[in-house]
């Protein structure tokens, strides 16, 4: 769309991005600000700045104004970087600046841009600087001084720094604690659109549902990288379904699924959770639990059963796989109850069967059930059924 609009473009990222959240169970933030809406408070972020002598208009006619690194004793701070080993900032030619270092906070108006992104300012008509859109927003919707800060590994430097040092720099103490997530690979190669190995949640969610799409994106600690091939997501196809498997066998045993508590969470998979957000760790409490409940169903010790139902349940609550959107046909709550009543319909059926010896239609049900994408298991305490993996 080689004459879409800059803000045409922006939207219709956006709706990509909000529609994979959605299908994902990512809950929606409280506020989700635009930096174009939001350019008083940057001209008084930068007003603010200037007068703590910590920038200065450019000084050449661009009309740009710059952060003053060096006024900044605590500049380099986030990354352990030496402002002396630095490169210049690549966001304007030196000639304005008294270090080649400092960062711009407003960039004047330049002939190519388009006229739509252009407001008026104390210092001429220009454009925000990229680092100073973040602090302006955050102080207006969460104050001078919050918990979290989060992204990716590859914004560390400049970005992150560079809030820190305007926001810090203008008396706002900014972030507690800063997480910073790492990058998606491609079978162990940064993913690249001129490679063409990118993949997009659209693309993966073509091929598994968005319970699996999540739990495969969530597997990973936060910290590590994430490598995905095209058997990703077939392996967390398999992980959902035992999980899944598990919580139909036991929540027939039990007579309904019920819902997840706080109260059924293992101390294990609590310290895990509070461990940096250990995901890894307490997923592998999680299967441990489904583990522990399919040898339960299997010796038919119903109280066993009940507690890891209770467990799992609430762990698959805490790790937000229920939010995510079931695909379509894959039922509701009444569907399931619906499915669930026709199948105990032919287990019923087999177990008469098997009860005359007619092993032949005993049989013809259980491959009538797997042909539709059911199985079935036999235990000391009865037969109980699952979906299969796709």
């Amino acid at each position: 769309m080689p004459d879409e609009p800059w803000w045409a473009l922006a939207y219709r990222y956006e709706l990509e991005f909000t529609k994979a959240y959605d299908a994902l169970g990512v809950r929606r933030p409280t506020y989700e600000p635009r930096a174009t809406g939001h350019i008083p408070d940057m001209h008084a972020l930068i007003g603010q700045l200037i007068e703590r002598g910590h920038a200065y208009p450019a000084l050449d006619d661009s009309g740009d104004v710059y952060f003053d690194v060096r006024s900044w004793p605590a500049y380099g701070s986030l990354t352990r970087q030496n402002i002396d080993d630095m490169q210049g900032a690549p966001d304007a030619g030196p000639h304005g600046k008294r270090d080649p270092r400092d960062f711009a906070l407003w960039k004047g108006s330049k002939a190519t841009d388009p006229p739509s992104a252009s407001w008026s300012s104390p210092w001429g008509h220009g454009r925000p600087g990229w680092h100073l859109e973040c602090s302006a927003m955050v102080t207006r919707y969460l104050g001078p001084e919050f918990d979290i800060h989060g992204g990716g590994l590859d914004l560390r430097f400049p970005h992150h720094e560079n809030e820190m040092a305007q926001s810090q720099a203008a008396g706002h103490p900014f972030a507690r604690f800063w997480m910073h997530n790492g990058m998606v690979t491609y079978q162990g190669e940064k993913m690249s659109k001129s490679v063409g190995n990118t993949v997009s949640p659209a693309e993966m969610l073509a091929v598994a549902g968005p319970r699996v799409v999540r739990y495969y994106l969530g597997q990973a600690h936060y910290r590590s990288v994430l490598d995905y091939s095209p058997s990703s997501l077939e392996e967390a196809t398999a992980a959902v379904g035992r999980i899944d498997g598990f919580i139909a066998k036991a929540s027939a045993r039990a007579g309904g699924a019920g819902s997840g508590a706080a109260a059924g969470l293992p101390e294990q998979f609590c310290r895990a959770m509070d461990d940096d957000l250990n995901v890894p760790q307490a997923l592998a409490v999680l299967h441990g639990t489904v583990r522990a409940g399919n040898t339960a169903l299997a010796e038919g010790k119903d109280a066993s059963v009940a507690a890891a139902l209770a467990s799992v349940l609430a762990m698959t609550e805490v790790l937000g796989l229920d939010d995510a959107q079931q695909p379509p046909g894959s039922g509701t709550s009444a569907e399931s109850a619906a499915l669930d009543s026709l199948v105990r319909s032919q287990l019923t059926q087999r177990d008469e069967a098997r009860a005359a010896r007619d092993w032949a239609r005993a049989d013809a049900i259980r491959n009538d059930l797997a042909a539709a994408g059911v199985t079935v298991e036999d235990s000391e305490a009865g037969a109980t059924w699952g979906l299969a993996a796709p």
